[in-house]
């Protein structure tokens, strides 16, 4: 497994991979603190994929509050000890001064579905995203990229990204992955305290089974969540209810598709 932390060596790696016949190149971008979750993203990929690349970047640009990017987990040796029993084919391990040499004067930006949902509360959160996820595209060049379904407005707003700027690239989606009591597996859930880990499966409980939004709000709100959303919309003729809430410091996102005759009226 090569492992490059400069862009210039990564950059003639990937020329001569090119070289070498011309195979497909699934790209699974993270930022580390990787969980069964990322596993199942670079199994889709080795399964579909000549080759396999995984980025471990935390993206600064992408986080509203410092306190939250100070916190997030950085187990890199670890990460990379995984990456290698799993034989990845190379790992690119940037800086943020590398993707953002132009110090983010450049950046993407989405004006409709970004502003909704996690982009009500979290001011510039999806310029971040988007910038860096085309940055890394232009950087691998990947035949096929792989994103988990538990970001939901994240895959969306990467695809119509993709599609808007004719970028040639496979967005593939991965179902969302789950603990045994329903919890979505996500690096943040290391965050959480013990007696708060306790309580989260009942996130997705609530959303699962809650009659209507309202109803899910106000079951959140009783069990001790700080709710920030719940909401329904539809894509691609199919309707999702999303949701997002605080369990003490740890922001925790969801989302299920709904099967009612609503979704019809919601499309027209």
């Amino acid at each position: 497994m090569q492992v490059f932390k400069s862009l210039d060596q990564w950059k003639t790696w990937r020329a001569q991979l090119d070289t070498a016949g011309g195979q497909s190149l699934g790209f699974v971008p993270t930022m580390g603190a990787l969980h069964a979750g990322h596993l199942a993203l670079i199994a889709e990929s080795k399964a579909a994929n000549a080759h396999t690349i995984v980025s471990i970047f935390i993206n600064p640009t992408q986080f509203d509050e410092a306190d939250d990017l100070n916190a997030y987990p950085q187990p890199l040796e670890q990460d990379l000890a995984l990456l290698e029993e799993l034989q990845i084919d190379a790992v690119l391990l940037p800086d943020a001064q590398q993707i953002y040499p132009d110090n983010y004067r450049y950046k993407v930006i989405e004006t409709e579905l970004s502003e909704r949902f996690c982009g009500a509360s979290r001011k510039g959160h999806f310029d971040g995203v988007l910038t860096v996820v085309m940055r890394l595209f232009n950087l691998v060049q990947p035949t096929r990229a792989y994103f988990g379904e538990k970001d939901w407005q994240q895959l969306e707003l990467i695809r119509g990204m993709v599609a808007a700027f004719f970028m040639p690239v496979d967005v593939v989606a991965v179902k969302t992955l789950r603990d045994q009591d329903g919890l979505a597996l996500s690096s943040r859930n290391q965050r959480l305290s013990r007696e708060e880990r306790k309580l989260a499966p009942i996130f997705h409980q609530i959303l699962k089974n809650a009659d209507s939004t309202g109803s899910a709000k106000q079951q959140l709100d009783a069990a001790g969540f700080d709710v920030d959303y719940v909401a329904e919309a539809v894509f691609e003729h199919k309707l999702r209810r999303l949701a997002a809430a605080r369990l003490g410091t740890t922001r925790l996102i969801d989302n299920i598709p709904i099967k009612t005759t609503k979704q019809v009226m919601l499309h027209e």
